[in-house]
């Protein structure tokens, strides 16, 4: 891949996705784009940038998945889950005893793992919420990661990054060399399509919003307008979750990091004040 064939690629994804790849990302994009050559029955990385030039829009859908799937895992970086075990979801709880009902959204959330993980904690550790009404939004810019989400099926490196292991046994059963989640933990997540940089459809007022290790990949004025908008869905006692390197600082000033609650949870500023 010649230095101009990365210009061009590097301008192809921030048009279609807002998302910025710096100088130096010339081996992301071509262990990226690698699989999608071979997909194509292209030679080569190279072959496949000049079929992009050439408005193949199957191929232009293709790259742009390819270069913004994100990695995850289950239970990613544990922390985050402790604290909603015991500090998020106990104080959601005791607010919405009435209505007896909770909004999750889960952006950005590539093959599943994240919302599959908090609908398992929710199992395992609130029985209560049994006869509550618990939606779980997951969404993702990608057709072919939410495909593989929806399947609920993953691979043996997949299952062995994070997911421990009495979850494995009772959720899980092993099909040839994967593993198939239970129906029960499938139905609980409703997947979309959706690109957080462009207009949103309409959105439930939301009580929690994982928004983890994405917007790293923006530029300022799009981490800017996707926290904008996340204020506009989330409650006003509700939970933003960003991945632990990540901050509203300097972008938004309705949020604060809520710094009694481990993991890299934000709150809006006058209910983190309180």
């Amino acid at each position: 891949m010649t230095p101009e064939e990365f210009d061009y690629v590097c301008k192809f994804v921030r048009e279609r996705s807002s998302i910025v790849l710096e100088p130096g990302k010339e081996y992301l994009v071509e262990t990226r784009l690698a699989p999608v050559a071979r997909e194509f029955q292209l030679e080569s990385v190279s072959a496949v940038i000049a079929q992009l030039r050439g408005a193949r829009a199957d191929l232009q859908t293709r790259v742009v998945e390819a270069m913004v799937t994100t990695e995850t895992l289950f239970f990613r970086d544990r922390e985050p889950f402790e604290s909603i075990r015991t500090t998020v979801l106990p104080d959601l709880i005791r607010r919405r005893a009435d209505e007896r009902q909770l909004n999750v959204w889960s952006a950005a959330c590539s093959t599943g793992q994240e919302p599959y993980s908090f609908v398992m904690l929710v199992r395992q550790h609130f029985p209560e919420l049994a006869d509550w009404k618990i939606n779980v939004l997951a969404t993702d810019l990608s057709e072919e990661v939410l495909a593989k989400a929806r399947a609920g099926r993953y691979n043996q490196v997949e299952i062995n990054r994070g997911l421990p292991a009495p979850l494995l046994v009772r959720y899980f059963k092993q099909t040839g060399t994967t593993w198939q989640l239970a129906d029960d933990v499938r139905q609980r997540v409703e997947f979309r399509a959706m690109n957080l940089t462009k207009p949103w459809p309409a959105l439930p007022r939301m009580d929690l919003v994982f928004l983890r290790n994405v917007m790293i990949y923006f530029d300022l004025d799009t981490k800017k307008a996707i926290l904008q908008r996340v204020a506009r869905v989330l409650r006003p006692d509700g939970y933003l979750l960003l991945g632990g390197a990540e901050t509203t600082l300097n972008l938004d000033t309705a949020f604060q990091r809520a710094e009694s609650i481990k993991g890299g949870f934000h709150q809006f500023a006058k209910q983190v004040s309180r």
